[in-house]
């Protein structure tokens, strides 16, 4: 298999075919705690994603440096090292989105997902790959978060995108869309129950796309039977 093939198998692995939120059901405490909103989730989604990608390509460098008796400790060290980077980088430039995360940004450190990464695949491969793996499952689990925050956002507020400038600074203070007049809101939407809910009709998505493909492409690979031959006609059946 070519490098590029190589790549492509990882982004896809990282993004569909083993989605940590969808498929490995992996880090669904945050995910149902904190995607009441766009910008919760996506100020969490991308903390988890630099942790992700930072941790394994580190575990990747010191990979045979480490022996098995203190493999697994030497890894929850480094993610709780990027974990600590990134919770005094939020309070620094976001502090008021870090309140509003709370215990939820230290937690990364017990996110399955990414010592499992770094386990799995960043101790038995390269660097450059093992980076890959990283930024492909973050951004796989990040547009998890995404999703569900803004069908959350949207039916529980009837906004997107409302406080973008916790995250992205006062450019992005007007970027409150709100497509319905005088919605009465949706409290459920907002609610640990609707963040079951949305998160359980996404991975029925998944699962029925994955459905139709596998269809498809059983059609489009069965072979004729051996032996049948067309059956002419003529004249007119009555």
């Amino acid at each position: 298999m070519s490098d590029a093939a190589d790549y492509q198998a990882i982004s896809k692995n990282g993004l569909w075919t083993n989605n940590p939120a969808l498929v490995q059901l992996l880090g669904l405490c945050p995910l149902l705690a904190v995607t009441g909103s766009v910008v919760n989730a996506l100020g969490l989604g991308l903390a988890t994603l630099l942790v992700l990608t930072s941790s394994n390509i580190i575990v990747s460098l010191i990979r045979k440096g480490v022996s098995d008796a203190v493999r697994l400790p030497a890894f929850v060290m480094i993610i709780a090292a990027l974990t600590t980077c990134i919770e005094l980088l939020m309070r620094a430039f976001t502090y008021e989105l870090y309140t509003i995360l709370g215990i939820f940004i230290p937690l990364i450190v017990t996110n399955c997902a990414i010592l499992g990464r770094a386990d799995a695949f960043a101790s038995k491969n390269p660097v450059l790959p093992s980076a890959a793996d990283g930024l492909m499952m973050g951004l796989g689990f990040m547009f998890v978060l995404l999703a569900v925050g803004a069908v959350r956002e949207l039916l529980g507020n009837g906004t997107l995108f409302d406080d973008m400038h916790l995250l992205l600074g006062e450019s992005a203070r007007d970027w409150t869309w709100q497509p319905f007049e005088h919605y009465p809101g949706f409290l459920v939407a907002v609610l640990p129950p609707g963040a079951f809910i949305v998160t359980g009709f996404l991975i029925a998505l998944k699962n029925s796309v994955d459905a139709q493909l596998k269809r498809r492409e059983a059609l489009r690979t069965a072979k004729p039977v051996k032996g049948s031959k067309r059956v002419r006609t003529t004249g007119n059946i009555s």
